[in-house]
């Protein structure tokens, strides 16, 4: 397990779980990003990352895809 914001770029992973701000979690939630669900990262940034799952695709911060292990 890693945390997400370690993951390469182009390659796809299952979220293991995720925590962090309740109003972040439900955000992502709601964009069918959860434990379980399968991610690609798109590209990595300096400070951030682009993930995509099916037909979502949103940026996060580092600090946040350290809260999420893949």
């Amino acid at each position: 397990m890693q945390a997400l914001s370690k993951a390469k770029a182009g390659e796809s992973y299952t979220i293991k779980w995720m925590f962090g701000v309740p109003e972040v979690l439900e955000f992502m939630r709601s964009h069918q990003i959860e434990a379980g669900s399968t991610i690609r990262v798109i590209q990595r940034c300096t400070d951030s990352l682009i993930i995509g799952t099916r037909d979502t695709r949103i940026a996060i911060g580092n600090e946040v895809a350290e809260r999420i292990q893949v």
